[in-house]
């Protein structure tokens, strides 16, 4: 049987008086502020990390949440450890996107147990399911890899329910001998989970998608719109060149509007606005908005008529394609459902977005 001991001040588990081996089964930056020791396994060293979540991991969060080093959040796959786990500490796995791994060892402070990170190419466990990254094949070869057999005597792995899509749990037992128990959806529940012999409750099992839950994944998208407009007003600015009617601040606020209810209200209203397709929700907001917007200003006459006909094409349409976008980052709906939408919206939104610009071109040019 395999006991915990110290050695050099290092926890060792194996089961003698010197650790088995002393290469790393799991590389990692010695300068990472979230391992606060190392394991000695009978397979080699293993990184002990720490439940607490520095700045630098608090402003990490941040950055990618407003589109920043979004690719490179990443941390090396293998296998970490939280307290000092032995041979029958429970085996939780997950995948290598940073903000997956600290939600869930920030909710682990006072456990012993062991994280097995899969290669999810820093993908979240519900896209990388979906995608195949948080797969049977990359949990099989992840179990092989850090000799996980030879460090537990218990043939256990608790994977998140939102990783089932893409792992077969028969394959994995029959391939490995280990079993796969599917855990809570959220982070917070672990315990509980853990507590209870691995028993889920209705509670844990339903997926949530509350409104400041949309709310966070909303800035992404607002960045990568805002983006996107730099090149929009680079052909503003041109086009005023030679414009007898120049695109000015009132034109601005209309097409900022559209881009904040695209990717902003229209994710926080969600369930709220009528109809399941995304598109249709955005284009409806939208064609509030830009309703709203040309009665204030006014250009529900006819000399403005065209520009007004032009901006109820455009905006609309703009809306709904931003509000689109965030199928990838919702509950709502499935895979096929987004790609039956968008063979549906997208041509609409294509020749509805032409036909409002040669509007707008001609109402500028010509004015």
């Amino acid at each position: 049987m395999i006991e915990m001991k110290m050695i050099n001040n290092k926890s060792c588990c194996c089961s003698n008086d010197s650790c088995c081996s002393t290469e790393s089964i799991t590389p990692y930056d010695k300068n990472d502020e979230w391992v606060i020791g190392e394991i000695c396994t009978p397979n080699g060293i293993v990184p002990v990390v720490s439940t607490n979540l520095h700045f630098k991991d608090t402003l990490g969060a941040w950055k990618v949440r407003w589109g920043t080093s979004r690719i490179n959040y990443k941390i090396s796959p293998g296998l970490y450890a939280i307290g000092k786990p032995d041979h029958i500490s429970p085996v939780l796995v997950s995948a290598n996107y940073k903000l997956t791994f600290d939600t869930l060892r920030k909710e682990l402070s006072g456990l012993d147990c062991w994280i097995l990170i899969l290669d999810t190419k820093g993908i979240n466990v519900w896209c990388a399911a979906g995608k195949g990254t948080f797969g049977t094949d990359e949990l099989v070869n992840r179990i092989s890899k850090v000799g996980l057999s030879g460090i537990v005597s218990h043939r256990k792995l608790v994977l998140p329910q939102l990783g089932a899509p893409g792992v077969s749990a028969y394959e994995v037992t029959k391939q490995t001998g280990f079993s796969v128990i599917y855990g809570p959806v959220r982070a917070k529940d672990i315990k509980d989970f853990l507590d209870s012999g691995f028993k889920v409750t209705e509670e844990m099992r339903t997926v949530k998608f509350t409104m400041w839950d949309r709310l966070v994944l909303t800035p992404v998208e607002l960045v990568a719109a805002a983006k996107s407009s730099l090149m929009v007003f680079g052909v503003l600015f041109l086009i005023n060149l030679f414009a007898a009617r120049p695109f000015g601040l009132a034109d601005f606020i209309a097409y900022t509007g559209a881009v904040v209810t695209g990717t902003v209200i229209t994710p926080l209203l969600l369930p709220l606005i009528p109809g399941r397709a995304f598109a249709w929700k955005g284009w409806l907001l939208g064609l509030l908005w830009t309703l709203g917007f040309i009665w204030l200003s006014g250009w529900f006459v006819p000399g403005f008529l065209l520009l007004a006909i032009g901006y109820l094409l455009v905006l609309p349409s703009l809306s709904a394609f931003l509000a689109m976008n965030f199928t990838g980052s919702s509950t709502y709906t499935s895979f096929s459902g987004v790609i039956k939408e968008m063979k549906i919206a997208v041509p609409l939104i294509a020749l509805s977005s032409v036909a409002g610009i040669v509007l707008l071109l001609i109402k500028s040019l010509s004015a």
